[in-house]
C-alpha cells in the first residue's frame, strides 16, 4: 500500500496523479510495493543550470519526486537542498504546493555558483539525522557537471556509507561530457575497499532530461535502492 492514499493525492495535488500512478508501477516491478522511505531532492544550482531553471525541467523533475515521495513517505513533502558553492538553502516542496515552487525558490536566491557536493551532502545528512526518521532515505542528487572538490566528495560517500542514506545521482546535460567521469567512477568505488555498502548510483538523464518517460525516470531512480535495502539492512545500517 502506497503512503498516500490515492485519494489524497488527487485532492492535494492532481497534476501528480499520472506521476504517483508510474512511480507505483516502478517500485512494484522492484520488489518495493509498500516499502517506507523519506525522499531528497538535491538540484544544482551552479551558473550552468540556468537554462533547466528557465525552461521547467527542474520543475518536472521536483514533480516527479513528489510523486515518488507519495509512494514512499506519508508527510507529502520532499526537503530540497539547492547547492553551488555553498548550500544556497534547504526547503521542501509540498505536495499541496508544488506548482511553481521551483521559480518561487529561485527567486529568492542570490547569484548561481559552482559545484560543493559534500556541501549538499552534509546539508542532507544533517536534515535527516535532525528529523529523527526510522525509514531509510532515497535522496536523488541532479547535477550538470563534476564537483569543484573531488577528494572531499569522494570521502563524503564512503563516511556517509554507514548511514541510511542511498544517493541516487541524475546527470543533465552532454552525455560525453568529461564532467561525468568523475561520477562513474563515484558510483564504482570499492566495496569494502573503500566503503561498507554500495550507497550510490548514476545515470545520465540527457540533454533534455523532459524527454525521459516518466517510467524509465522512476526504473532508474530506484533500479538500485533494492540491493542497497538488502546489503544495509546485513550490515545494520538500516533497521526499519
Amino acid at each position: 500500500m502506497a503512503a498516500i492514499s490515492l485519494t489524497k493525492v488527487r485532492e492535494a495535488a492532481p497534476a501528480l496523479v499520472d506521476l504517483y500512478k508510474s512511480a507505483g508501477v516502478s517500485l512494484t516491478k522492484h520488489g518495493l510495493e509498500g516499502a517506507r522511505a523519506a525522499v531528497y531532492l538535491v538540484v544544482d544550482y551552479s551558473g550552468s543550470m540556468k537554462p533547466y531553471y528557465k525552461d521547467g525541467t527542474v520543475q518536472a523533475l521536483a514533480d516527479r519526486v513528489l510523486g515518488l515521495s507519495a509512494q514512499l513517505d506519508d508527510d507529502g513533502t520532499v526537503p530540497v537542498v539547492f547547492f553551488s558553492t555553498d548550500v544556497d538553502v534547504v526547503t521542501e516542496i509540498e505536495l499541496a504546493d508544488h506548482h511553481g515552487r521551483i521559480e518561487r525558490i529561485v527567486a529568492g536566491l542570490g547569484h548561481m555558483g559552482k559545484t560543493s557536493y559534500h556541501l549538499a551532502m552534509d546539508a542532507v545528512v544533517d536534515h535527516y539525522l535532525d528529523s529523527g526518521a526510522h525509514h531509510p532515505a532515497l535522496v536523488v542528487f541532479q547535477t550538470d557537471g563534476g564537483p569543484i572538490n573531488r577528494l572531499a566528495a569522494e570521502r563524503y560517500l564512503c563516511k556517509a556509507a554507514r548511514l541510511p542514506l542511498f544517493w541516487q545521482f541524475v546527470g543533465f546535460g552532454d552525455p560525453d561530457s568529461r564532467q561525468f567521469d568523475y561520477l562513474r567512477k563515484l558510483d564504482e568505488l570499492p566495496v569494502p575497499g573503500k566503503r561498507v555498502v554500495d550507497n550510490a548510483g548514476f545515470f545520465h538523464a540527457g540533454r533534455d532530461p523532459r524527454e525521459v518517460s516518466d517510467d524509465e525516470l522512476y526504473d532508474r531512480l530506484v533500479g538500485e535502492f533494492p540491493k542497497w535495502l538488502v546489503d544495509a539492512r546485513a550490515r545494520g545500517i538500516v533497521r526499519s
